[in-house]
C-alpha cells in the first residue's frame, strides 16, 4: 500500500502468562479512521499503544512513515526515541483527557507544543486557534473542572492537533459521555483528524462511534478477527 502511514506485522505481547497480541498483521493509510472493537481483553488497546509507541512489542515490526522523510522502525527505538516521536508525530485523546486540571483549556493545549520547542507566544496562537476551531472561544481562561465533559474532551482534541500531528490515536474517547455528546465529540474528532487529512486510530466499544469511522477491525484473543470498511 503505497500511502501507508502505519504498517504492523507479526505483533507479539504479553503480560506474565497473557498474550493479548498473537500474531497481528495490519496496514492504515493515511487520511483513514480506523476503529478497533473487541470485548475486554481482546487485545484492542494493547494493539493501540504498540502502534503509536507506547509499549514495545516482543516481537514483530511496527513502521510510520511521515509525510516527509524515511520510514522509520518504532518497535526497534529506545525509550527515548519512542517518547520524542509521539510528541512530535503523534496526538492522544483518552477517555478522561488526562488533561491537568490546575491549568486553563488554553494553558493544557500550548504545553504540548512548547514541549516540541515551540516558543509560549506561539504555542498559545495556535492553541486558542484550535479552541476556537473546536467551539472554545471565549472558554480559553477556564479551568477543566469549570467545563463540561464534552467541552473538556475537545479541549483533548485540541492538544492532541496542535503540533500539527499527522496520526491521533484515541482510546474510547467517547466513553464516559452520553450519546448526544459522544456524537458531538466525534464530529470534532473526525473533523481535526480526517478532515484535515490526517489520521485518526480509535479503539471503541461503541459500535456508533465505529460506523462513523472507515474502516472496523474486530480484535479477537489478540487476533485481528475481521477488518471491514464500516456500514
Amino acid at each position: 500500500m503505497s500511502n501507508t502511514v502505519i504498517h504492523a506485522h507479526g505483533l507479539i505481547k504479553a503480560f506474565g502468562p497473557t498474550r493479548a497480541l498473537a500474531g497481528i498483521d495490519l496496514d492504515i493509510a493515511v487520511g483513514e479512521s480506523v476503529a478497533i472493537m473487541g470485548a475486554s481483553g481482546s487485545g484492542k488497546t494493547t494493539l493501540l499503544h504498540v502502534l503509536a509507541g507506547i509499549t514495545r512489542p516482543d516481537a514483530g515490526q511496527v513502521v510510520y512513515t511521515p509525510p516527509s522523510g524515511g520510514p522509520v522502525d518504532v518497535s526497534a527505538l529506545g525509550e527515548s526515541a519512542r517518547s520524542r516521536l509521539r510528541r512530535e508525530s503523534f496526538g492522544f485523546v483518552f477517555q478522561q483527557g488526562l488533561l491537568m486540571p490546575e491549568l486553563t483549556a488554553v494553558e493544557n493545549v500550548a504545553l504540548a507544543a512548547m514541549i516540541t520547542g515551540v516558543s509560549r507566544a506561539e504555542a498559545t496562537r495556535r492553541a486558542a486557534g484550535w479552541l476556537a476551531a473546536l467551539g472554545l472561544q471565549g472558554m480559553e481562561d477556564r479551568r477543566i473542572g469549570e467545563l463540561s465533559g464534552g467541552q473538556a474532551q475537545r479541549v483533548a482534541i485540541a492538544r492532541s492537533q496542535v503540533t500539527g500531528a499527522g496520526v491521533v490515536f484515541a482510546d474510547e474517547p467517547t466513553g464516559a459521555l452520553d450519546s448526544v455528546t459522544s456524537s458531538e465529540v466525534m464530529d470534532a474528532l473526525l473533523w481535526s483528524t480526517t478532515g484535515q487529512g490526517r489520521t485518526l486510530v480509535v479503539v471503541t466499544h461503541d459500535p456508533q462511534v465505529a460506523s462513523r469511522c472507515s474502516r472496523v477491525i474486530a480484535v479477537r484473543d489478540g487476533r485481528v478477527q475481521n477488518s471491514a470498511v464500516a456500514a
